[in-house]
């Protein structure tokens, strides 16, 4: 052992500062994009006096806050996403493929060390008189008791070990981004399932009043053609508006029903578990000031970038890997026991043993296997490079997108507020009229249709404005970097 001890420690500095084939990892360079808009875009605006209205304000360089969804102000969102953080199951899988991640790297990082093991054996057994005694005592009957440890070491000479510890460990950071990618698009779809269901909600209330203007309607209309004031191809043209709002219907309470049971299912439960409650839009503040990342900054903040980014780090290192496949590798062994008739005289001199060796190992021929993969590697690499550029074209396309559409959010909100606030004074002009006996009846119904309708546009345009708001705090990585658990993913 002691021989074996030597061996190693005089091959170890070998080993150690030896070099390691296959390229060596390089993190991209920051993109040269200043911006994600051909036109700068600075601020938002609409009306104040809406839900979800007045101005927004992009602020450059701002940072993001982990939380980012306690800025609507909403108790009961806090409460939805917060639930959703704690009983997901696509999050919990992400977590659980995360400590798988975090186990294989470790497992890897052992070729590092000598591979020792202990064996132990015990016989009974009797000799042939024809040949000589297996004992020093000319016993034919004896007991036979070995015992022994192994040592195994490989030299790393020219860093295949190294390289799949390498790899592995970018593995393990690219779960790690993963997992910070999927809790944040968990945060962002509930926010967005609350927000559209809250929507659906007042659309379909909006759609049952409709539907009961236009039965009040049909109902006036039927006793004017009774008393000859009207034909009846009018009341047929009002059976048919009739239909067509009671044919709108449905499709809302789907759509309602299905964002239910969609916030059910990112909070963790059936939908068979009992009402998911809503948020109510009337209660949620618009932030004012919205956070703007650099493009240069953005591929840093994103998890889904950092994640490529790691990927192409363990691409290079399995390139790394599948070279020293190709090349010498250089083994060192050593073992030392004893074996004896009993295990008190096991470890005595006369009966020890140890063994030393080292031994080189080289392809000669393989058919061209290890080449192949070699080159397979290097285009995984190529792949991952590829892949890489994609997801920082996919950020930047991301916060383009939720950009354009804050500003054009702004703009609906403010047209839907002014339909809103005509179809409202016009309501009360023909409210007036009747009273005045101006104007039948029927107008005012038409008036009220006519508002509700706008109610309608009004909410969709509102919940659009919080929804991209969401978005692009989703864009711009969602401040995972700011949350005490994810200090060790910077």
């Amino acid at each position: 052992m002691s021989r074996a001890r030597t061996v190693m420690v005089c091959l170890g500095p070998f080993a150690l500062a030896a070099c390691a084939v296959g390229p060596d990892f390089k993190t991209p360079s920051a993109p040269p994009q200043t911006r994600y808009t051909p036109h700068p875009i600075t601020a938002t605006a609409a009306p104040a006096s809406a839900v979800g209205g007045g101005a927004q304000t992009l602020v450059p360089g701002a940072d993001l806050d982990a939380q980012w969804w306690t800025l609507f102000h909403s108790h009961e969102l806090n409460a939805l996403i917060e639930e959703a953080l704690k009983a997901n199951t696509d999050l919990a899988a992400a977590r659980a493929a995360l400590k798988q991640a975090q186990e294989t790297y470790k497992a890897q990082r052992g070729v590092l060390f000598p591979q020792v093991d202990a064996s132990a054996s015990t016989s009974r057994a009797k000799g042939t008189q024809y040949l000589a005694p297996a004992l020093a005592d000319n016993s034919f009957d004896y007991n036979l008791q070995t015992a022994q440890v192994n040592v195994g070491y490989t030299l790393d000479l020219f860093g295949g070990n190294r390289r799949a510890i390498e790899a592995a460990k970018a593995q393990f950071a690219q779960q790690r981004f993963l997992t910070e990618a999927t809790r944040i698009t968990l945060a962002a779809n509930v926010a967005a399932a609350a927000f559209q269901e809250a929507s659906l909600r007042a659309q379909v209330a909006a759609q049952g009043r409709i539907i009961k203007l236009e039965e009040d309607t049909l109902g006036i209309m039927h006793r004017q053609q009774a008393q000859g004031q009207i034909a009846g191809a009018d009341v047929l043209a009002q059976d048919a508006a009739l239909a067509q709002a009671r044919a709108a219907l449905p499709p809302l309470q789907k759509a309602l029903t299905v964002q239910q049971d969609l916030l059910a299912y990112l909070t963790g439960h059936a939908p068979g578990d009992g009402d998911i409650r809503g948020v109510n839009l009337a209660t949620l503040t618009l932030p004012g000031q919205l956070p703007i990342s650099l493009p240069s900054v953005l591929v840093r903040q994103r998890p889904d970038v950092r994640a490529a980014e790691e990927n192409l780090h363990s691409a290079s290192a399995q390139l790394g890997v599948a070279t020293a496949a190709r090349l010498p590798n250089i083994m060192l062994s050593a073992s030392a026991g004893g074996t004896g008739s009993s295990w008190r005289n096991l470890l005595s001199p006369a009966n020890s043993l140890w063994s030393l060796g080292a031994g080189v190992t080289a392809p000669l021929f393989d058919g061209g296997s290890l080449l192949h993969k070699q080159r397979a590697a290097r285009a995984a690499l190529e792949q991952a490079g590829a892949q890489y550029r994609s997801a920082v074209l996919t950020a930047f396309q991301n916060v383009a997108d939720t950009l354009h559409a804050l500003q054009l959010d702004a703009d609906a909100l403010g047209a839907a507020q002014a339909a809103q606030t005509t179809a409202d004074r016009s309501f009360q002009v023909v409210q007036y009229q009747y009273k005045q006996g101006a104007v039948p009846f029927v107008n005012v119904l038409a008036a009220e249709q006519a508002l509700r309708q706008a109610d309608q546009a009004l909410v969709q345009a509102q919940v659009a404005r919080f929804a991209d708001t969401a978005a692009l705090y989703q864009a711009l990585g969602g401040g995972w970097w700011n949350a005490p658990e994810a200090a060790q993913a910077k």
